[in-house]
């Protein structure tokens, strides 16, 4: 039977939704599997690998113009066994395929063509491809024809090419693996890497477009506690706040797009992923706890309410991404002119509304507005005649309304796949918010997220799946799955014992704790450090063992954070000597390009400062124990272990040493600051915390001295 009488081709049977968007494809597709890799070996044919995820503007463009086309369909099926994966469900196969898109083009992104011979190896690879010759740019009917004939003429050098290509994939990866040894004191050229790239207009670093630099601003948060040099923290701030103020924010419902796509943050791609929110999300609490700034706190709070109103599925796990485009239109969701306001709104409020969020009749962005507020509430109100405190007030109310009439538009496409490692960030997210912010929403959105992870997201032997959707969980985890979710896991248990609902935490640190050992059974390399697939998984053409941050942080470098946090906590100091090795395993990569490293250089702290434990102990939900945990929350502490027990109430960690010789003091909440297992006096007068956080904080702080900025 023709394919396109059969209407769905393999992918039909896929979870993401991303393969299902190409379901309806003439295009022959296959998901990556023995299937489709044993008829490329029994056929002889090469084959046509094309990946990308749901969110990708440019996938949709390409499958529009190209998968959809019958012809070049046509074309795909008879020269090619095609295979379309999801990079977010198999990012150890994006990883290697993106490594040959750069060594072949010196750039690389999504959607990636890459044409494989049957064993699997790259010979040829790109982007987006047009469905005609465009200029410089080859049209994609024209390099199937091309790639075809030279698969038929000189299929030798193809191979060759293959060969030669791989082998550099894999020194490279060997390469990657050497260099282990004790490493000094690297912070200080990260820093110095930072300074040069910094933007002192808008905030970040570098040029057009710009994306989250979350590691590198906690790299500064923490610096500047280590050094008390505010040209570090003015980095951070400068930087949180342009984004705050551009179009990467969403004004209306919270949240943060992928990237800016200029230098000012103002237009964004407009696509939101999970693991941006999630990391954004942190850094603006943690710098709220350095400013205190209202601004970093009402930020933070939006995302993470942002993410538990839409992002959150109703048996708990986080949905994946939200698209860029909706009704085939890149932003069409988000943009708005200054007519629809005036439709909304009163007139005086609408023109309150269009000058405070940049809403101009020329646009800011092909003839429309992204929102943004390049300009102050004052200086908008005064014109009007306005208050400040009058105007904020009707801006909100103006705003709560524009809102509701977009969630009237057709919305972008959610992928609402749920990915372990994606859902470990966001699960740490909400725990700081939790226990920062002292919001018990925070703590029920972590919870409903960890029974999730627990329950249908645990395979049967005790690993992890990597994602879940529809109610089926599907293939092995990776790395980063466990890394993530244990470090979650963690951070839930420090912040849940603050909150009635679970008087004992303890399950989330047992569970933490047994990722962990089969994190360090199933990946440890002899190298060092970890592999970012399992000693069972699939064999593929290079086993990565990455040491570096990208767009989420460092597995080797959360999974030693994980490590040495429960270290701390489980008095394990074997665990914290594996998390020290697992970072210095990367020590060449590190001297090399350190701000690259920013995840591992939180590890190197973590591992070198004198340990701090924070026990509190009362009763969940108490009024006395909830004074001293906010006044405690307000003090910027990376590096600190957090315990808070329930006075005699029965426990599985009965056994933690953190909490033995500890209770409540004449039966009032008590607050314990200990430093290597050795307590100070406790605490139960609140305006007594923040001083003595304060002065443990400086005491412990291994000092940081860099050379100053210049001018």
């Amino acid at each position: 039977m023709p394919l396109r009488e059969a209407r769905k081709n393999r992918l039909a049977l896929e979870t993401s939704p991303y393969l299902l968007q190409h379901a309806d494809n003439p295009v022959d597709w296959y998901p990556w599997g023995e299937e489709a890799l044993e008829r490329a070996q029994r056929e002889e044919k090469p084959i046509l690998l094309s990946v990308g995820y749901s969110a990708c503007h440019w996938c949709h463009v390409m499958a529009h113009e190209c998968f959809e086309d019958e012809g070049i369909a046509q074309q795909m099926n008879e020269g090619f066994v095609c295979i379309k994966v999801d990079r977010e469900e198999r990012p150890d196969l994006d990883d290697i395929y993106m490594g040959a898109t750069l060594a072949l083009n010196g750039h690389g992104g999504w959607p990636m063509t890459v044409f494989l011979t049957p064993e699997r190896e790259p010979f040829f690879a790109g982007t987006y491809f047009p469905p005609k010759d465009r200029g410089s740019l080859i049209g994609f009917p024209t390099l199937l024809a091309r790639i075809g004939e030279l698969w038929k003429e000189q299929r030798a050098d193809l191979v060759a090419q293959a060969q030669q290509l791989t082998g550099h994939l894999r020194a490279r990866a060997a390469a990657d693996r050497s260099g282990a040894g004790a490493l000094g004191e690297p912070a200080c050229d990260a820093i110095a890497e930072l300074r040069a790239a910094f933007d002192p207009v808008f905030g970040g670093f570098g040029g057009a477009p710009k994306f989250p630099p979350c590691a590198a601003l906690e790299l500064l948060l923490r610096a500047h506690r280590r050094s008390a040099d505010r040209s570090l923290l003015a980095m951070v701030t400068r930087t949180l706040d342009g984004m705050a103020k551009g179009g990467m924010y969403d004004h209306l419902a919270g949240g943060f797009a992928r990237y800016s796509t200029d230098e000012r943050w103002l237009v964004p791609h407009f696509e939101k992923m999970l693991y941006d929110n999630a990391q954004l999300a942190r850094v603006y609490l943690h710098t709220f706890q350095v400013t205190a700034d209202p601004n970093h706190e009402r930020i933070a709070r939006a995302t993470l309410d942002y993410v538990a109103r839409e992002m959150q599925a109703p048996d708990g796990g986080y949905y994946s991404s939200t698209d860029a485009d909706s009704e085939g239109e890149e932003g069409k969701f988000f943009v708005f002119t200054p007519r629809e306001i005036h439709e909304l709104l009163e007139p005086r409020v609408a023109q309150l509304f269009c000058a405070y969020y940049d809403i101009t009749p020329v646009g800011n962005w092909e003839g429309v507005s992204v929102l943004n507020t390049p300009r102050t509430l004052d200086e908008v109100a005064r014109p009007l005649g306005l208050g400040g405190e009058q105007a904020g007030e009707l801006l909100e109310v103006a705003r709560q309304r524009v809102h509701a009439a977009r969630q009237k538009r057709v919305p972008p496409q959610l992928d609402d796949k749920v990915l372990t490692s994606w859902n470990g960030l966001m699960l740490a997210a909400m725990a700081d918010g939790a226990r920062i912010l002292g919001d018990v929403r925070y703590h029920a959105s972590a919870e409903r997220a960890a029974r999730f992870a627990l329950s249908t997201l645990k395979r049967p032997d005790g690993g992890l799946y990597r994602t879940a959707r529809a109610g089926r969980a599907r293939l092995p985890g990776f790395l980063e799955d466990y890394a993530f979710l244990a470090d979650g896991l963690i951070s839930l248990y420090e912040a849940a014992g603050r909150f009635a609902s679970k008087p004992d935490p303890s399950e989330y640190l047992i569970a933490a704790k047994g990722l962990v050992e089969r994190l360090v059974a199933d990946f440890s390399a002899d190298e060092g450090g970890f592999y970012a697939t399992a000693h069972d998984h699939e064999r593929l053409l290079v086993r990565q063992r990455d040491g570096h941050d990208g767009a989420l942080p460092s597995a080797n470098a959360v999974a030693a954070r994980a490590l040495a946090r429960l270290g701390r906590l489980l008095d394990r100091k074997d665990w914290q000597d594996l998390a020290l090795a697992t970072v210095e395993a990367h020590a060449a990569g590190i001297e090399q390009s350190p701000r690259a490293f920013a995840t591992s250089l939180e590890v190197i702290e973590l591992c070198r400062e004198p340990a701090v434990e924070l026990v509190a102990i009362g009763a969940p939900g108490e009024g006395a124990l909830d004074a001293l945990l906010a006044e405690a929350a307000r003090v910027y502490l990376p590096h600190a272990v957090w315990v808070v027990a329930a006075p005699g109430a029965p426990r599985k960690d009965a056994r933690l040493s953190l909490l033995r010789g500890k209770g409540l003091m004449q039966n009032a909440p008590a607050f314990y600051i200990c430093r290597n297992f050795s307590c100070l006096a406790p605490i139960t007068d609140p305006t007594q915390v923040v001083p003595a956080l304060e002065a443990l904080s400086r005491e412990t702080a291994v000092n940081l001295h860099c050379n100053a900025a210049t001018d």
